[in-house]
């Protein structure tokens, strides 16, 4: 988008007010799209889960995973080198994030210790983080450490946002089938995903789109300003850069929320292909794009 100079001194004084902005001269980035979920109706998500051409478009998997406190849910996920997506049907998680229109948003970090620095920085905002940590059994009754997060409100409407940091214990465990490490501190997304997208068409995701409450928002921007993106604002949308994956909120009303579009890099050129599923529609190609509106 293209902006008048004096469109631009405007916004960045609104900025500077609002206290949304580019991180600071000098900070780190410390956060990275991470994954998204969103949860569909039940014919769209019965309609993804058993599609033969996501498997062969993404190293696609439906999980039951049980977590922290015995809450489980049924995922199905698209992976790719660095990102994933998650989509639920109706029912598939508990409580409200199983209601039709719900989506969330996971940040992680890249370094070891970094999601004690984001909490600092919180903090020094005037933010409360509050700290959670997440497990997951692999099936034998004996919860594993999964990663630590920090959330900034307790209850949602619709989206929420966290930040997340992998855990050694459950990066060491070898059923959790992750790579060795590469640096000393690695909790990396890449190395958290397996290297089956190689084989697959989908490479990673560039750009998406979620419809969120004014208030799910507001709540939202801190935790993106003290991860380090780059925050641009117009009316009722928030677009957050910097880190591989832009995000783009736009405020929408109960009812209209959830999880709107995904695009797609590729690992190599494709002819166009287009594949409807249930309400939503993924278009391949042609080039290393694809965009799947919801």
């Amino acid at each position: 988008m293209v902006l008048r100079r004096v469109s631009c001194m405007i916004l960045a004084v609104v900025l500077a007010v609002s206290g949304v902005g580019p991180a600071q001269a000098g900070e780190r980035q410390l956060l990275y799209y991470n994954h998204a979920w969103g949860t569909l109706d039940r014919a769209t998500a019965d309609a993804v889960e058993h599609s033969r051409y996501l498997r062969q478009f993404a190293d696609f998997e439906v999980r039951t995973t049980t977590g922290a406190d015995g809450k489980v849910w049924t995922g199905r996920y698209l992976r790719g080198r660095e990102t994933y997506l998650e989509i639920f049907g109706l029912g598939d998680v508990p409580g409200q994030d199983g209601q039709l229109g719900s989506a969330g948003l996971g940040l992680s970090t890249e370094r070891d210790g970094d999601i004690e620095k984001l909490g600092a920085r919180l903090r020094a905002a005037g933010q409360k983080p509050i700290d959670f940590l997440q497990t997951r059994d692999f099936g034998d009754g004996k919860p594993v450490p999964w990663f630590d997060s920090l959330f900034l409100i307790e209850k949602y409407q619709k989206f929420g946002a966290w930040a997340m940091e992998y855990r050694d214990e459950y990066l060491d465990d070898p059923r959790s089938k992750v790579g060795p490490a590469r640096f000393p501190g690695d909790v990396t997304r890449e190395r958290y995903l397996p290297d089956v997208y190689e084989d697959r068409v989908m490479r990673d995701i560039t750009f998406i789109r979620l419809a969120v409450t004014p208030s799910d928002l507001a709540d939202t921007v801190p935790l993106l300003r003290a991860g380090g993106f780059s925050l641009l604002t117009e009316p009722g949308t928030v677009v957050a850069t910097r880190g591989g994956t832009t995000m783009r909120f736009d405020e929408a009303p109960p009812g209209k929320t959830g999880l709107k579009r995904v695009e797609f890099e590729l690992n190599c050129v494709v002819a166009r292909h287009v594949e409807k599923l249930g309400s939503s529609t993924l278009v391949v190609g042609p080039g290393k794009r694809a965009v799947w509106t919801f």
